[in-house]
């Protein structure tokens, strides 16, 4: 059974052959080991949806250092969102880490999807509005907090990231290098 079946019954009152009809629009897109679903300077063509694994959005400033903004795990999608809902370029790009299995729409199949089952569209702004949430609260946590804070809030909020996730992933997320990461682990 496919996790975006199951996240679809536990979040929606879609119907299962809603359900079928949605789960059918969304294909199997094999990946391999780190490999970069959209680049920096390329439109973000399709939304992805995590079956396994993670997903990271990230931006790279002119000194090559890589800052991730978003993590997209199991059960939830994502893409580099303002180039996907633009269609415009996109100043990020979204990367597996390690290795992921992912499901795809492209935006002209979603815009149909929205047609054929337009609970899913309604469905589908509850997940981009709550995505716009936590944007903010994680901008707000990088500002009014310090390095310590931040690491113990997200430590407590999601503690399998740190099982889960490369170190330097989990610092550039925090906004801090590794050895700093590393010295507020031996610190507890």
């Amino acid at each position: 059974m496919s996790v975006l079946a199951e996240t679809l019954r536990k979040h929606s009152s879609l119907s299962e052959k809603k359900i079928a009809k949605v789960v059918a629009a969304y294909k199997p897109f094999p990946t391999k080991h780190n490999q970069l679903l959209v680049r920096k300077g390329d439109v973000a063509k399709y939304l992805y949806f995590v079956e396994k694994g993670y997903l990271r959005v990230f931006v790279t400033d002119a000194s090559g250092n890589q800052f991730t903004r978003f993590l997209i795990e199991e059960g939830m999608e994502g893409t580099a969102f303002p180039s996907f809902i633009s269609q415009q370029v996109s100043s990020a790009s979204v990367q597996c880490v390690g290795k992921a299995e992912v499901l795809r729409i492209s935006y002209d199949e979603l815009q149909k999807l929205y047609q054929a089952v337009p609970e899913f569209e309604r469905l589908y702004r509850k997940i981009i509005e709550m995505a716009y949430v936590s944007s903010i609260h994680r901008i707000e946590t990088l500002i009014s907090m310090n390095a310590r804070e931040r690491y113990l809030q997200l430590l407590k909020e999601k503690p399998k990231w740190f099982q889960q996730l490369p170190a330097n992933v989990i610092a550039e997320y925090l906004g801090i290098t590794k050895e700093t990461l590393s010295r507020l682990k031996s610190a507890k």
